[in-house]
């Protein structure tokens, strides 16, 4: 056990393109930070919270990380208490599984503390309690990929199962994060509850074609199977310059475009480095074009998830 605990949690992409609520891809950066102690006193409280520009209730019950330590201390040990400084050091609303990555670090840097009683995947569904209070909904397709790392599948919830998936080393993601923000709510509330079995047929192939071509390192399965023809085409409308983003972004020799999460960030993948800054210059032109502030991001898949930090 240790007395104090400092960790980092990843943002993630979710759904990568057509694994709607169940695929997820764990990125290098952003990510959010908790440095968290243990007290006398049982129970979960915040002593402060930086980045959030004040938008973060300090109460614990009414935060994803608090939830996280709570459902985690329900569990394990009561005797103590937890108490942390989250630094929120990724964006609101913008597609990159901000609040699964506090949920995250909240599970990852409590159990750092009591001395690891869990392991990764079972603390996922105490992530998961944040992340159901945050988005309504207790999917895990980005708090899987930034617990564990790599890429995930997410099956199920009755029994509930996660399996990381192989990807090729020579792997690139292009994320571009159009300064707009989305409610994850909203984007959810604006897709069909049916869809017309053909559509359903093309999707699940392209899920099973996109978690082949990952294992396998074939890049063009990758490239056909990275196509959502459900939810992509309600939630790009959320999206100022969507389609150019797209042309952009395979004009430029990527092998795939989309949207991570519930947007506005999309991103592109791609196999070596110089295309991935080619991609990137690209969709970022589209955005100036447009007078639209953004944020480009360039990452490997982050195969680590959270970890521990020294300073």
């Amino acid at each position: 056990m240790s007395d104090r605990v400092k960790a980092f949690a990843p943002a993630s992409i979710g759904n990568v393109g057509c694994g709607f609520d169940v695929l997820g891809l764990c990125l290098e950066a952003p990510g959010d930070e908790i440095e968290a102690w243990l007290t006398d006193e049982p129970g979960v409280k915040i002593n402060s919270i930086t980045g959030d520009d004040g938008r973060l209730s300090l109460e614990a019950e009414k935060n994803t990380a608090g939830i996280a330590i709570a459902s985690f201390l329900s569990v394990t040990d009561q005797s103590k208490g937890v108490t942390f400084d989250l630094h929120k050091k990724m964006p609101f609303g913008s597609g990159l599984g901000s609040s699964a990555a506090s949920a995250v670090a909240g599970a990852f840097v409590a159990n750092e503390l009591f001395g690891r009683p869990l392991t990764r995947q079972e603390l996922i569904v105490h992530a998961l309690e944040g992340e159901k209070f945050a988005s309504k909904s207790a999917h895990a397709d980005n708090v899987a990929p930034s617990m564990m790392g790599g890429f995930t599948l997410a099956r199920g919830e009755e029994p509930f199962d996660v399996a990381t998936i192989p990807v090729p080393a020579e792997l690139r993601i292009v994320l571009i994060y159009p300064h707009v923000e989305i409610n994850t709510s909203d984007a959810r509330g604006i897709i069909p509850t049916e869809v017309p079995l053909k559509k359903a047929i093309r999707q699940w192939g392209n899920v099973a074609g996109l978690v082949t071509g990952m294992a396998k390192s074939d890049f063009g399965l990758i490239g056909r199977s990275l196509e959502d023809v459900l939810i992509e085409p309600h939630r790009a409308k959320l999206i100022p310059g969507f389609e150019e983003l797209k042309a952009a972004a395979l004009d430029s020799g990527a092998l795939a475009f989309s949207i991570s999460g519930s947007g506005p960030t999309c991103f592109a993948l791609t196999y070596n480095e110089h295309l991935a800054q080619a991609i990137g210059t690209a969709m970022g032109n589209v955005m100036k074009s447009k007078g639209i502030d953004y944020t480009l991001y360039h990452s490997k898949v982050n195969q680590e998830g959270p970890k521990i930090l020294t300073s």
